[in-house]
């Protein structure tokens, strides 16, 4: 173990922290927030989004606009990362399992009140989707929930590796961390800048630049594309409406809506806090309101729009027209509705005004030498034209128009016990070895800077404890698809794999990983037969000699051998009473 780690293994949530790093999983991020932030930093020491900066995709992006850069990024990520988010990937465990290993040091009741998987119902939105059968958990009894790993730019990227995938993946919350690497390392945004989103279904990024930007799995939203009614905006607006906020990670810190102690820096949260609520909030305006109708569709019914055609006046229903948006280029929108008009057959007209419909010209009209206009102004001004529209379709249309133009985000209380930490300082202005060393130089004196060498699995550098305990006690998949074999047999066929690592030198992947991804080097195809056996036979005892390129294990008198290149050299023992770690004499 390197000098100065304060990982203290006898301490159980320490450890059940450490090995976190490793696996990952929401409810393991959302126990352990200060897991989050040191995610994306593993993912900058990575050399993988580095790369990308030599792709001539992005020739001569550092001299672009902000919306330049976002917008390559997006299109990159679009071609090269399909979002995944089944239950095959990473395996299940069950609510049981999950609540032991935690309860010693979390509020079971408050766990149940504020994640969906273990009843959350802050929502009627979660009764409305049926939470189980959304995921495709309703094959299975109640107690059984997916672990859901979030992963790092190594496994997402080798994800190209798996059967049915030709690009790399991953689950929001790695979408959310890889997007935060990929705008401070191509994009050139500080991470001062780039905070991260958690709710119980989703993980989202607000980035404080111009009027803001929300990445949204692999899609960017800016404030315009918030409020056009579109059906991605419809998609991006439904976590922070329909959710509460558990974390808010940045590079300062984290808070959390359950922990009365937050790390994130006070005034950075505060700023995060009035920028988002300015992002959510808009004024009412003709093209607003249209751009409601658009979202809101069951409103459309309610008007008509008024035109000239051939010199006489023409009327149609205002749905006709938002179906033909379908298959234009143009919209509704005053900006273009002229030649949306044009497109439209010339039946869909009608010679007189319908029966029951409100004009839109005459709303529209409300609006004319303004910039905004108030809701409750907008309302009584309404009803004068609205005719013999339904009223109570009228008022719960105003409800929804509310929510519409104002969006109040339920993020964690700034009620907290703020506590300083050491966090790492890096700048856009750094090589990737200058932020590694930096890094690397504070992980005795910042948990941030040393859970990013866990994550980033730099096993020179870390104690392998948390790892060994995180392969051999949530690594399930593996054993799902060899269970039926042999140990024997399994270690024959563990050998047919590919000896190429989805990691660099000195870095491990976990079970899974090599099992997913169909690779990995001896060491790790070692730790996957270890984890077989340990499953098949939890009394069986377990020694793993790694002496550079040559890789020992030994279990029950059978003797197994592998080979490596990652040039490390450790004994591993492993126990039904746990786990051991020494460096080799």
């Amino acid at each position: 173990m390197a000098p100065g780690l304060k990982i203290d293994l006898s301490d159980k949530k320490s450890l059940e922290k450490y090995s976190s790093a490793f696996t990952l999983s929401d409810m393991e991020i959302f126990i352990f927030p200060e897991l989050f932030y040191p995610l994306v930093l593993a993912n900058i020491m990575s050399p993988i989004i580095w790369s990308w900066r030599d792709d001539q995709w992005f020739a001569g992006i550092e001299n672009k606009s902000f919306t330049y850069k976002v917008n390559r990024i997006k299109q990159f990520i679009i071609q090269n990362y399909v979002f995944n988010l089944d239950l095959a990937t990473w395996g299940l465990t069950t609510k049981g399992r999950e609540l032991d290993r935690f309860r010693d040091f979390f509020d079971i009741d408050l766990l149940k009140q504020s994640n969906a998987l273990f009843g959350y119902e802050g929502d009627k939105y979660y009764f409305d989707i049926d939470i189980r059968k959304h995921f495709g958990l309703d094959k299975f009894n109640t107690d059984v929930i997916p672990y859901w790993k979030t992963e790092t730019v190594e496994a997402m990227t080798a994800f190209r590796y798996k059967e049915n995938f030709s690009t790399g993946a991953g689950e929001c919350v790695s979408l959310s961390a890889l997007y935060a690497a990929a705008m401070f390392i191509v994009g050139r945004i500080p991470l001062e800048k780039i905070f991260l989103i958690a709710t119980p279904l989703h993980s989202q990024n607000f980035i404080i630049e111009k009027e803001g930007l929300i990445t949204n799995n692999r899609r960017i939203v800016t404030r315009n594309m918030w409020f056009n009614g579109t059906s991605l905006s419809e998609k991006a607006r439904r976590a922070l409406e329909n959710e509460r906020v558990t974390i808010v990670s940045h590079i300062s810190g984290y808070i959390h809506t359950l922990y009365e102690d937050s790390t994130i820096d006070k005034d950075a949260y505060n700023h995060f806090s009035a920028k988002l609520r300015e992002f959510l909030t808009t004024d009412l305006t003709d093209l607003i309101f249209i751009n409601f109708l658009r979202f809101k569709s069951k409103y459309k019914s309610l008007f008509q729009y008024r035109c000239e055609c051939s010199g006489k006046q023409r009327f149609i229903a205002l749905e006709k027209m938002f179906e033909y948006e379908h298959s234009s280029k143009h919209n509704v929108s005053m900006e273009t509705r002229a030649l949306l008009v044009n497109e439209i057959e010339g039946d869909e007209f009608h010679l007189s005004p319908l029966p029951g419909k409100i004009l839109l010209n005459d709303i529209e009209n409300l609006f004319t030498g303004r910039k905004g206009m108030k809701l409750d102004e907008f309302r009584k001004e309404f009803a004068k034209l609205s005719g013999e529209a339904d009223r109570s379709v009228v008022e719960e249309m105003f409800g929804d128009l509310q929510n519409f133009i104002h969006t109040d985000p339920r993020i964690p209380s700034d009620n907290k016990n703020y506590i300083s930490n050491v966090i790492p300082e890096i700048s856009v202005s750094q090589s990737r070895e200058e932020i590694i060393e930096t890094i690397c130089s504070l992980s005795d004196r910042s948990e941030t800077a040393e859970l990013a060498l866990y994550i980033y699995r730099d096993m020179k550098k870390i104690n392998w404890i948390p790892f060994v305990k995180a392969a051999i006690e949530r690594n399930p998949i593996c054993f799902n698809d060899l269970n039926g074999k042999s140990v024997k047999e399994v270690y024959d066929h563990i050998l047919t794999l590919s000896d190429e690592s989805i990691y660099g030198a000195g870095r491990l992947a976990q079970p899974d990983e090599v099992w997913n991804f169909r690779r990995g080097d001896g060491i790790e195809k070692a730790f996957l037969l270890a984890d077989v056996i340990v499953r098949k036979n939890p009394a069986a005892q377990i020694t793993i000699k790694i002496d550079n390129d040559m890789v020992k294990m030994e279990s029950d008198g059978d003797n197994y051998f592998f080979r490596s290149s990652k040039s490390l050299r450790k004994l591993i023992r492993i126990t039904q009473k746990g786990y051991e770690s020494s460096d080799l004499a």
